[in-house]
């Protein structure tokens, strides 16, 4: 077993990460972006699948796009932010899978010939990969503002014309304000929602 990361870094990640619902007028460089994605694509999916797909909505045109699709309680949030990142899953994921998991030949052509499957495995695995954004986007020192509260269809109908990418969640990422935060909820503890067997 590898030595646990120290405490700073697992409070980076978790234990003092907060979700941010105020951003600092403070720009992401795109270079920052693509490093994220750089860190979050190794997270682990079935299958090697790697079903999300990711618009950084950073731009004044393309904000105009998506906030009428948001719920009026996240406007601001979302124009705030640096950047939201709609995180999406790829209907067609599976026509990548012969390059991605190319130990079974035949994974694409199951996958298309079984929909009901193909569409529970994008979703587990797409929501898989947004928290991996999430993280990655902690530990490269973005604060994090994930949401739902928005019109799926509207979203993908203006982003996704073709239909074959569905939004999941939102993400806003940028430099959190200290003012925004509210004070932290609770958490269950283990015994409450697990056991050993």
């Amino acid at each position: 077993m590898r030595p646990p990361l120290d405490d700073t870094a697992l409070d980076i990640a978790f234990r003092e990460a907060r979700t941010h619902y105020g951003f600092r007028n403070e720009p992401i460089d795109e270079a920052l972006l693509r490093r994220l994605y750089d860190l979050l694509k190794w997270g682990p999916t079935s299958m090697n699948c790697q079903p999300s797909r990711y618009v950084f909505v950073t731009s004044v045109e393309a904000k105009s796009r998506l906030l009428p699709a948001l719920s009026e309680a996240n406007r601001d949030k979302a124009y705030q932010a640096a950047t939201t990142v709609i995180v999406a899953i790829d209907t067609c994921f599976h026509e990548h899978l012969p390059t991605l998991f190319p130990s079974s030949p035949n994974a694409r052509d199951r996958f298309a010939a079984n929909p009901e499957t193909s569409s529970e495995t994008a979703w587990r695995n797409g929501t898989l990969q947004g928290g991996y954004l999430i993280i990655a986007a902690r530990m490269l020192g973005l604060d994090v503002g994930p949401m739902s509260g928005f019109d799926n269809a509207m979203v993908d109908a203006e982003f996704f014309p073709d239909g074959r990418y569905k939004s999941n969640f939102l993400v806003n990422l940028g430099i959190g304000d200290p003012e925004s935060l509210r004070p932290r909820g609770p958490r269950l503890a283990f015994d409450e929602v697990a056991y050993v067997v």
